[in-house]
C-alpha cells in the first residue's frame, strides 16, 4: 500500500512525513516523529492520554488518521514549553503535585492548556467539565484543578 504524503505545521515547526493510510495520528506522532509525550491509553478515545490541540480544539490523536494532519496545526505535549521555561500550567502540576504515574500527565496538560486559551478564568465547574475527557486513576483530580486554578491565576496576572 502507499504511503500518503503529510504536510503539516507541529509545535510551530513545518514538518513533512509519510504514512500509511491506517496509521493514526498518535502512531505518527510516536513512531515516526519521535513525539513520544502523548501516550495510547485507551485507543477508543475514552481516556485522553493522547489528547493534542489541533487548530486550536483538543482531540484524541488515537481517533484521527494521520494522513488527516494535512495542512494543519498541531501542538503536542512537547510544544507547550518556551524552550527551557516551563508553561505556567507546567509549573504548577509540578508546585502542586498534581502528577503520580505521569501516564495522563500529557493529555492534561495540552487539554489544560487549551481550556486557558479559551477561558483565562474558567470555575472549578468549567475545569472538571472541560478536563472530563481525561481519566487519572492515580490524583482524585483536586491537585489537577487546584493546579489549572492557579496557572489560570499566574496567566492573567502576566496578562494584565
Amino acid at each position: 500500500m502507499a504511503k500518503t504524503h503529510v504536510s503539516t505545521v507541529i509545535n510551530g515547526e513545518p514538518v513533512e512525513f509519510l504514512c500509511e493510510p491506517q496509521q493514526t495520528l498518535l502512531d505518527v506522532l510516536r513512531d515516526e516523529l519521535n513525539l513520544t509525550g502523548s501516550k495510547e491509553g485507551c485507543s477508543s478515545g475514552d481516556c485522553g492520554a493522547c489528547t493534542v490541540i489541533l487548530d486550536g480544539k483538543i482531540v484524541c490523536s488515537c481517533l484521527m488518521l494521520g494522513a488527516e494532519a494535512e495542512g494543519h496545526k498541531i501542538q503536542t505535549v512537547e510544544g507547550i514549553a518556551q524552550g527551557d521555561k516551563l508553561h505556567p500550567v507546567q509549573q504548577k502540576f509540578l508546585e502542586h503535585a498534581a502528577l503520580q504515574c505521569g501516564f495522563c500527565t500529557p493529555g492534561v496538560l495540552v487539554a489544560s492548556k487549551a481550556l486557558l486559551e479559551r477561558n483565562p478564568d474558567p470555575t472549578e465547574t468549567e475545569i472538571r467539565y472541560w478536563l472530563a475527557g481525561n481519566l487519572c486513576r492515580c490524583t482524585g483530580y483536586d491537585k489537577i484543578i487546584r493546579s489549572v486554578q492557579a496557572a489560570a491565576k499566574e496567566l492573567r496576572g502576566a496578562r494584565s
